[in-house]
């Protein structure tokens, strides 16, 4: 099977029994006959959307259906099969393509226990929770200036949680929820039908039987993802833009695929909708203030090339969403080693966090040897069979999912100890980089990037 169809069908050899762990984004239709298909139209000018831009898509036989003012970028719908080649002629247009479907990344995962096993005096973090102590040096970082996410200046230091939505109502998470938004059509309601963002939420601000690397930091729910099934690019997009204008400090993205490209002779960059919108978002939301932190991805690929992520195939392959000015994060074991289904790559990754796998008798290619003790554990829903949340509890998931939220919670911490809007992103960064532990090869390498995230070290940092 070529490297493009193990992308897209998720299909990679890592054997997990009945979980996985990825999803690849993929078009929502082709051009073919009379059928109605989405697209992304990118404009020349990065800020805002240009005179006459209805005329072109109206005149290329397209129907506008959401605008993103502010990133230049429109998605449109239209049954016309030449759309894309007639819409491109206009001049204010740099890139059109078909929009894709990004997903939340997959993961790992173990049982689920209800909140109400862990009666008063029964800890879960002492118990479950390597992965916190990991970062906190066994909660040494909580007892530092902006250690537990309380700022400097008083003001909350806010991670958007760009995901599945979360359970706010999580006993865990309630104190800590600083509102959201869904994006998601036909779902008004921020809430999580899934685990995922949950999960991720917990990881980062949980303050209960569980707790989060900064158990004083708010979340807030921007939600991208319904029931099941995947999002589109724009909405993503679209909830990026909004929390930074909503003023968060940071962004968590959990969330990504693969975008594939015949012709190698071309820069993916330069020539894909889907990638430059991304590029837009991410971009706004830095230049607003916002540190953004995305997940390498779970599929344990080499990500340093596009050629070379595409293996055997003649063509490109883009990690997206992805940017060099975003922090990327692997994912790591108890063991503090990189974990067997991460992505690396030279270049690709920034830091690496703990994410849990199954243990080192664990063996992909036969599925002997798991142990669930060594994923990492966090706040989740309970569900009836409608998806409706009924209750709350604790659940056990790896994947660089996992990995991703620690790192925007020490981002989170790092800014309390200074003050809201007092560092840019790219101090942030530096300073999450520069204290990194160094792991495997002296310096930076492909697979821990500078080193695993450090919460004492970072605040430690002068």
């Amino acid at each position: 099977m070529s490297t493009r169809k193990k992308l897209y069908a998720g299909t990679l050899a890592v054997l997990l029994g009945a979980a996985t762990i990825f999803n690849a984004g993929v078009g929502k239709g082709e051009a073919e006959g009379n059928t109605e298909n989405t697209y992304l139209v990118v404009f020349k000018d990065e800020q805002g959307l240009p005179a006459g831009y209805a005329d072109a898509i109206r005149k290329a036989g397209g129907q506008v259906e959401d605008k993103l003012d502010k990133l230049g970028a429109v998605e449109v719908t239209s049954k016309n099969a030449k759309f894309l080649n007639e819409v491109k002629k206009s001049s204010l247009v740099l890139e059109a393509g078909v929009e894709n479907t990004v997903y939340p990344e997959q993961t790992i995962d173990g049982e689920t226990v209800s909140a109400d096993d862990f009666t008063e005096g029964a800890d879960f973090y002492n118990q479950y929770m390597w992965d916190i102590k990991q970062v906190t040096n066994d909660g040494e970082s909580w007892k530092l200036p902006g250690g537990t996410g309380l700022s400097a200046d008083g003001e909350d230091i806010v991670v958007g949680v760009i995901d599945t939505g979360i359970d706010y109502n999580h006993p865990d998470l309630k104190d800590n929820y600083a509102g959201g938004k869904s994006f998601v059509p036909g779902y008004d309601d921020p809430i999580d039908q899934n685990s995922h963002g949950t999960h991720v939420a917990g990881s980062i601000a949980a303050k209960g039987k569980a707790l989060g690397v900064g158990p004083d930091l708010k979340v807030a729910s921007y939600r991208v993802f319904g029931p099941t099934g995947g999002a589109a690019t724009s909405h993503i997009a679209e909830a990026l833009m909004t929390a930074a204008d909503d003023n968060v400090d940071v962004v968590n993205m959990s969330l990504g695929g693969y975008d594939w490209f015949q012709d190698p002779a071309y820069a993916t960059k330069d020539i894909v909708a889907d990638v430059q919108l991304f590029n837009r978002a991410i971009q706004y939301a830095i230049k607003n203030g916002v540190t953004v932190v995305g997940s390498a991805g779970n599929n344990a690929v080499d990500l340093s090339s596009p050629g070379k992520l595409s293996g055997d195939d003649n063509g490109a392959t883009h990690r997206s969403p992805s940017s060099q000015t975003m922090i990327r994060v692997s994912a790591g074991g108890a063991l503090k080693n990189l974990a067997f289904y991460s992505n690396y790559g030279v270049g690709k990754i920034d830091v690496m966090a703990p994410g849990g796998d199954l243990g080192p008798n664990y063996d992909p290619a036969t599925g002997s040897g798991r142990d669930n003790s060594y994923l990492a554990y966090s706040t989740v829903p309970v569900f009836d069979a409608d998806k409706n949340v009924i209750g709350h509890g604790y659940g056990g998931k790896g994947g660089t999912s996992m990995a991703a939220p620690k790192t925007a919670a020490l981002a989170g911490v790092v800014i309390a100890k200074h003050g809201k809007d007092q560092l840019t992103p790219a101090q942030v960064k530096a300073i999450i980089q520069n204290s990194a532990e160094d792991l495997f090869k002296p310096g930076y390498d492909e697979n821990a990037g500078h080193g695993l995230i450090n919460a004492v070290n970072a605040l430690n940092l002068k």
